[in-house]
């Protein structure tokens, strides 16, 4: 549940972002795309950074193991 939630705020943020940089960055076609673009990058990058964090908590690589001395 958290994960689908987390990633729907991360989707909306996106959306939000998109349309001020639109409003607020209105220049010309081209550096509306350039915008767009950085915008979509950074929210994805995010967002995967987020959800690997996320996932490696759940499922450990490396389990330490105890010697019996220690």
């Amino acid at each position: 549940m958290g994960f689908l939630v987390t990633t729907l705020i991360f989707i909306v943020i996106g959306i939000i972002a998109s349309l001020c940089t639109r409003i607020c960055c209105n220049r010309g076609p081209s550096t509306n795309l350039f915008y767009l673009t950085l915008i979509i990058t950074a929210t994805v990058c995010c967002w995967m950074m987020w959800a690997i964090v996320y996932l490696a908590q759940m499922k450990p690589l490396i389990v330490p193991i105890l010697n019996d001395g220690e």
